[in-house]
């Protein structure tokens, strides 16, 4: 019974790609990946630094408003570099392990010890890279003064409001930085009657 239950779980995992939410990931997954974090863009299972990267990215974009020192942006930088090699490293030991368990899960003669082995090694891989993301985000919010803190919280809500607003333009058919009234392509019209 225990037996089946593991194939029915790696046969789930595999048809469905097998892609984890993650929990250092507020917004997007792994879909959102590839720009700068190992963010936003690209694919494959960029994102289990989802919160961090974009935390990192957030603060260096707005550091002037935040008031971060030099030397705090140098850290910060430092911080990010580490946790884009790790994940990096990281990610492609996980795409390797997920290769080896595909194999043993095609042969029907492959032990069920060995598939579950290789299924506990790639989530403990995944594990790990997510709680390095959490301590990486921890360090660098540990980086600011509570000043800078508030700062950076009033940034991230004015961005949060912003892609609100964005979004509702969106949904009403309204392209971005039109005003109420105005239909698509009549921006030099007036407004529409």
């Amino acid at each position: 019974m225990k037996g089946s239950m593991l194939i029915g779980i790696v046969t789930i995992l595999l048809t469905f790609g097998g892609q984890p939410l993650w929990a250092d990931e507020p917004h997007g997954g792994p879909k959102e990946q590839g720009k700068g974090y190992g963010e936003h863009g690209g694919g494959g299972m960029k994102g289990h630094h989802g919160g961090a990267g974009h935390f990192m990215r957030h603060l260096l974009m707005h550091q002037k408003e935040i008031g971060l020192s030099e030397e705090q942006v140098g850290k910060i930088k430092a911080l990010q570099l580490d946790l884009d090699k790790t994940r990096i490293r990281t990610e492609a030991e996980i795409q390797v392990a997920e290769r080896e368990l595909h194999e043993l899960v095609r042969d029907d003669k492959s032990d069920l010890a060995a598939i579950e082995a290789k299924l506990r090694q790639s989530a403990e891989l995944e594990v790990g890279l997510r709680l390095t993301a959490v301590k990486t985000r921890r360090a660098a919010m540990a980086l600011l003064t509570p000043e800078q803190r508030e700062k950076e919280k009033a940034e991230h809500e004015k961005m949060m409001k912003k892609r609100g607003e964005h979004q509702m333009g969106e949904k009403k058919g309204m392209e971005p930085g039109m005003g109420q009234g105005m239909k698509p392509g009549a921006e030099h019209m007036g407004p529409a009657h």
